[in-house]
C-alpha cells in the first residue's frame, strides 16, 4: 500500500513539472540598442511543401513563391504568415508595405526556433528571417538592366565591374588596409550573400571581381536584395571581433547605398 501511494505521488510530481516546462526563448533586439552577440547564427531555410514543424533544410539559392495571409508590423520588421504549396509558416522581413493576399518571392533565409517578439509578447515556434524578399508582379515586370537576377546568377561573382566615380576596388582596399582604416570609402560591388537582422543590422558580402575570392563584409540597416550591383559607402574598420565567431580582419560598417 505504501509503495502504491509513493508511486502515485511521484507521478503527480512528474506531471506538474512537465506542465510547467517552457521553451527556451531567444529574444529579438527591438530598440536598436547594442546586443551582447549575434542572435541569428544558423543559416537554414524552409523546404517547399513542408510546414513549420518540418525539419529545416540548409540555406540554398532556391527561389520560393508565397502568398501572404497575415501581416504583423513592428517599428523595424514585418512578420508575415505565408502559404507555400499548401504549407503555412511565418517569415520576418525588414519593415515594408506588404499586402494580404499578395504573391511574393524570396531566396534563402535564416531559421529560428522559439523566437520571442517583444512587441507582440509572442513566441513564434518557427520563423524564417528573409532579406531577399520581392513582389512577384514587380519582379515579373522588371526587364533589361534593372531585372532581378535568378538565384544562380545572384550568387555568381561579377566580371568586369566598373567602379562608380570616387569608388575604389576591393583589391585596392585589401592592399592598403592601414591607409583606409577609420576612413569613409566607397566600394562598387555585387551583393553575393546576405545575413539579415543580426545585432540590429544586415550583413552583406560584396564582390567586385578585382581579385580571386576577394570579398568585403558590409554592415548596413538598408535592405539590399541578393544579386544587386550597387555602390556602398561606409567606414573601414580592422580586426573587429563581435563574438560568437564573428571576427573580421577588415569590414565596412554603418554603410549606406549611394548613387
Amino acid at each position: 500500500m505504501r509503495i502504491s501511494i509513493f508511486l502515485f505521488v511521484s507521478l503527480l510530481l512528474v506531471a506538474f513539472t512537465s506542465c510547467d516546462s517552457k521553451p527556451k526563448v531567444i529574444e529579438a533586439e527591438t530598440t536598436g540598442g547594442s546586443s551582447k552577440g549575434p542572435i541569428f547564427q544558423d543559416a537554414q531555410a524552409p523546404t517547399p511543401g513542408n510546414g513549420a514543424d518540418a525539419p529545416a533544410a540548409p540555406m540554398t539559392g532556391e527561389e520560393h513563391k508565397i502568398t501572404v495571409s497575415e501581416v504583423l508590423n513592428t517599428d523595424k520588421y514585418s512578420y508575415l504568415r505565408v502559404k507555400e504549396n499548401g504549407a503555412e509558416y511565418w517569415v520576418a522581413i525588414a519593415k515594408r508595405d506588404v499586402k494580404v493576399g499578395g504573391s511574393y518571392l524570396y531566396t534563402g533565409g535564416i531559421m529560428k526556433k522559439n523566437f520571442l517578439s517583444k512587441e507582440f509578447n509572442r513566441v513564434f515556434e518557427t520563423v524564417y528571417l528573409i532579406s531577399d524578399f520581392r513582389d512577384e508582379n514587380a519582379a515579373a515586370a522588371a526587364t533589361g538592366q534593372g531585372a532581378m537576377p535568378n538565384a544562380k546568377e545572384a550568387l555568381e561573382p561579377p566580371k568586369n565591374l566598373k567602379p562608380a566615380p570616387g569608388a575604389i576596388k576591393i583589391s585596392e582596399l585589401v592592399s592598403n588596409l592601414k591607409k583606409y582604416e577609420g576612413k569613409t570609402v566607397k566600394i562598387t560591388g555585387k551583393c553575393v550573400k546576405v545575413n539579415p537582422m543580426i545585432m540590429g543590422r544586415n550583413w552583406l558580402h560584396l564582390q567586385d571581381g578585382s581579385g580571386k575570392d576577394l570579398d568585403l563584409t558590409v554592415t548596413t540597416t538598408e535592405n539590399i536584395p541578393l544579386g544587386t550591383i550597387l555602390t556602398m559607402e561606409g567606414i573601414i574598420a580592422l580586426n573587429r571581433d563581435f563574438g560568437a565567431g564573428y571576427r573580421y580582419d577588415y569590414i565596412m560598417e554603418t554603410a549606406v547605398a549611394v548613387k
